[in-house]
């Protein structure tokens, strides 16, 4: 086993060879880069790196305009000696609760110069939570947007803070500092290198209850492989993040597309048609979102959508929540052949990915495990299966694994395999089909139920915007099944109708008791549903 371990590990690095990222012609560079990983981690690394190969090369783009990586470069380091000023040194933890633009880019690698670990929290946040949270982490410091300065009420009055976007019209507290107040007035001499990595902690999406922190001190450079072993990411070109870059898929895209010296292209707030412009306008070539962001985009008015020329496009990068077989479809017909859907965890990093090409084959599909990675399934007992078609507990092998919770605790694992917490199947081709949550299963008069499968049906028919099943208390079956529509625009759908739909493609345990109709469903901001808020939805009649 540690041979077939080593032998991928060779295969990886050929990987990062083949795609550029390290360049034979200049191996002191690379020997320096991957060095640097070990004092800063990959954040201030990359920066430095690209700031030495290329330093007039845009490296971040948002409503404020482009950032060379010189220029990135430069201001963190004196965003950095303005929070070494404040008392922020190597080993202290500073939280960062901003959406996608500058301000949280530079934040993160000022961080990263100090050897200071970053909490990225979620801008979803609740008061309550979000102070839990903090104390969890032992948060010394917050860099913040001003839309979140009421959240900050929960905090220590004498915590360090320092804003990160600053809305227009706002009012600010009297003392307040911005990162442009720390780049104006400080030095950008570089600063002695950090003793170790800080690392950063990135939330779970916390759909059962308070985010859990998953902790990394640092990434080997094989980290990188695994998503350009089966993503085309581009290089030296431009990609738009719309997924939150809180949240690992953003966050990792954000640092692969700078091991390839990409221009990151971000917008503070998604909005479906501005995506479309981003994109038009910087010819980009990749486009990283969630499925629902997707969906919206699917959903616009062909017209809208041919204002805008999206031919550059040659990856739409989804993750973050389940994509709908239905989703994949509409969303080939209207963009082509790119959708790539990644499969993983904040917990296990990457899982598996799906290209086109397995997509047309199985829309929805996860498709397979790329370089240093291994998927297996396992029933309640923990012994493998292997059998076509049959679903069991999803466990993970990763060159990436995470050091375990914040709060101490750390997922099952067998064989060396870590719980994704999901079930699935691998279908006749090899590919991996994500049934469900293990924990969303709902026992209905004795039979299981995984809700995707009634979800995914209930997508298919042209009435319906958005859908949801759970399961609710029922005194005879023990649950019953409760089924959230979002009607679509124009349609007004009958709820006995959908019952009936429902059993003639399912079987009868699967059909929804209840029916309730709603504007829109409860989600994060990575996309995921929001079950226990309709379980607990109070229904009137």
């Amino acid at each position: 086993m540690k041979v077939a371990h080593a032998i991928e590990n060779v295969k990886a690095l050929g990987v990062l060879r083949s795609r550029g990222v390290s360049d034979p012609r200049k191996p002191l560079e690379t020997l320096r880069t991957v060095k640097e990983t070990q004092i800063f981690g990959p954040q201030a690394t990359l920066i430095r790196h690209n700031t030495r190969i290329a330093p007039d090369s845009p490296g971040l783009a948002d409503e404020r305009g482009e950032l060379t990586y010189s220029q990135i470069d430069k201001q963190t380091t004196a965003i950095a000696r303005g929070l070494q000023a404040a008392g922020i040194t190597e080993g202290s933890v500073i939280g960062v609760l901003a959406r996608d633009h500058r301000g949280l880019i530079l934040a993160m690698v000022a961080a990263s110069k100090l050897g200071v670990r970053v909490a990225l929290m979620n801008t979803g946040f609740a008061k309550p939570q979000f102070a839990e949270v903090c104390q969890r982490e032992k948060v010394t410091a917050m860099l913040h947007d001003s839309e979140f300065l009421g959240l900050l009420d929960a905090l220590p009055a004498d915590l360090p803070r320092f804003l990160t976007w600053v809305d227009e019209g706002i009012e600010l507290p009297e003392g307040a500092q911005t990162l442009d107040d720390l780049i104006t007035s400080n030095s950008s001499a570089e600063l002695p290198k950090p003793s170790k990595p800080g690392g950063f902690i990135i939330l779970t999406s916390g759909t059962t209850g308070l985010p859990k922190g998953a902790t990394r001190a640092k990434l080997s450079p094989l980290a990188t492989a695994q998503f350009l072993d089966r993503i085309p990411f581009p290089s030296k070109g431009a990609q738009v993040v719309v997924s939150p870059i809180f949240h690992s898929t953003g966050f990792a895209s954000w640092l692969v597309g700078m091991a390839m010296g990409n221009k990151i292209v971000m917008r503070r707030r998604f909005d479906a048609e501005a995506t479309l412009k981003l994109v038009a306008d910087n010819k980009a070539e990749m486009l990283v979102a969630v499925p629902t962001m997707l969906h919206r985009m699917t959903e616009l008015d062909p017209a809208i959508r041919a204002k805008y020329d999206t031919s550059s496009l040659k990856v739409i990068l989804l993750a973050g929540s389940a994509l709908s077989p239905e989703l994949t479809i509409k969303a080939t017909q209207a963009f082509g052949p790119v959708l790539y859907n990644l499969y993983g965890s904040t917990e296990c990093s990457v899982a598996s990915v799906a290209n086109p090409e397995e997509l047309a084959m199985a829309p929805g599909t996860v498709g397979r495990a790329p370089i240093t990675c291994e998927v297996r399934l396992y029933d309640d007992n923990d012994k493998q299966v292997s059998a076509i078609n049959t679903t069991a507990r999803i466990f993970i092998r990763s060159g990436t694994p995470f050091e375990g919770y914040t709060d101490g605790r750390h997922k099952q694992i067998i064989d060396g395999f870590m719980s994704s917490g999901d079930v699935g199947h691998f279908d006749e081709h090899g590919l991996l089909m994500v049934d469900g949550r293990d924990d969303d299963m709902i026992v209905s008069g004795g039979e299981n139920v995984f809700p995707q499968e009634v979800e995914n049906l209930l997508l298919e028919r042209q009435d319906i915007f958005d859908a949801a099943v759970v399961g609710v208390d029922d005194p005879e079956f023990g649950k019953r099944l409760r089924a959230f529509i979002v009607p679509e625009p124009g349609h007004t759908p009958d709820g006995e109708e959908i019952k009936a739909y429902v059993k003639n493609n399912l079987a009868r345990y699967k059909v929804p008791r209840e029916v309730v109709f709603l504007d829109d469903l409860p989600r994060n901001p990575t996309g995921k549903l929001l079950r226990r808020v309709l379980v607990e939805y109070e229904v009137t009649s």
